[in-house]
């Protein structure tokens, strides 16, 4: 199901995002991945995942990732998890302790909108809300990166060294750079709610339906995004990328592609790539 990954604006984004069936975005070179549907061979080697919600088709295969990392003497996972559903996600892996007989030892990390997570691979995590069903929250990838305060561009080395070291003053400023925003399953008002959706390098946003086989009134009362609202609001993207994901089964991999070179006007359609791995052919 993962095959070789998306690369897409300098990121490699695997995984799979079959509507209502199964989702996981992953994402290798960061070493972690969004929401775990299923899990292949390739998914157990991600130690970090954060999840949007707890849907089945988003969370039904956490207790077999931390099983198979456990059986294989992997070290124990670590699960962003909505702060609210915390004490659920712990039943379950009591439930399946009892049932198992194994320990399926992990972290499990509360968050919520507000808060962030210091990744491994060096990015933080932020949590935002992504209006769905159910609690659902999306995320944002940021890098922090320090640079050289712009009225000390082109100053010899040796005086910039002189002001930080002999005057004590600060020589540099620490930027954030949001490199990714993944919405979970969502409704298109997160993308006028939420800055780092609009902004972020590469945006990982469903596109569930895309013709008028279901409506996009249809599809806000269902939690999710129409293909009709991305393209009404073509110019609020400022994303250098756009991968599209959780497209209804009903379309095939083929019947996606032709829909959206033949709807999504210029200025989407060059940044626009769709997920299709494990959809229907």
């Amino acid at each position: 199901m993962t095959d070789q990954p998306l690369h897409v604006a300098g990121v490699d984004i695997g995984g799979f995002s079959l509507g209502g069936m199964r989702t996981c975005i992953d994402l290798p070179a960061w070493k972690l991945c969004m929401d775990l549907g299923a899990c292949s061979q390739e998914l157990v080697r991600r130690p970090t995942v954060l999840f949007t919600h707890a849907h089945i088709d988003h969370m039904g295969a956490v207790a077999s990732h931390a099983a198979t990392r456990a059986l294989l003497s992997m070290r124990p996972p670590t699960y962003l998890v909505p702060r609210p559903n915390v004490p659920a996600v712990e039943d379950l892996f009591a439930a399946w302790r009892r049932l198992d007989g194994s320990e399926m030892p992990h972290e499990l990390v509360p968050l919520e909108p507000g808060e962030e997570f210091a990744l491994p691979n060096g990015l933080v995590a932020r949590p935002f809300r992504s209006p769905h069903r159910t609690l659902c929250q999306g995320y944002g990838l940021w890098r922090k990166e320090r640079r050289l305060r712009p009225e000390l561009a082109g100053l010899p080395q040796e005086e910039v060294r002189r002001r930080r070291v002999e005057l004590g003053e600060e020589v540099e400023t620490l930027d954030e750079i949001p490199e990714l925003a993944f919405t979970g399953d969502t409704t298109i008002e997160v993308v006028e709610r939420e800055e780092v959706v609009r902004t972020a390098r590469v945006l990982v946003i469903e596109s569930t339906f895309l013709d008028d086989r279901v409506p996009a009134s249809s599809a806000r009362e269902r939690g999710h995004v129409h293909l009709d609202e991305l393209i009404e609001r073509a110019d609020l993207f400022e994303n250098e990328a756009i991968v599209l994901t959780h497209f209804s089964a009903r379309y095939r991999a083929e019947e996606v592609r032709a829909i959206l070179s033949a709807r999504l006007p210029p200025a989407l359609s060059e940044r626009v790539v769709p997920l299709l791995k494990g959809h229907p052919r």
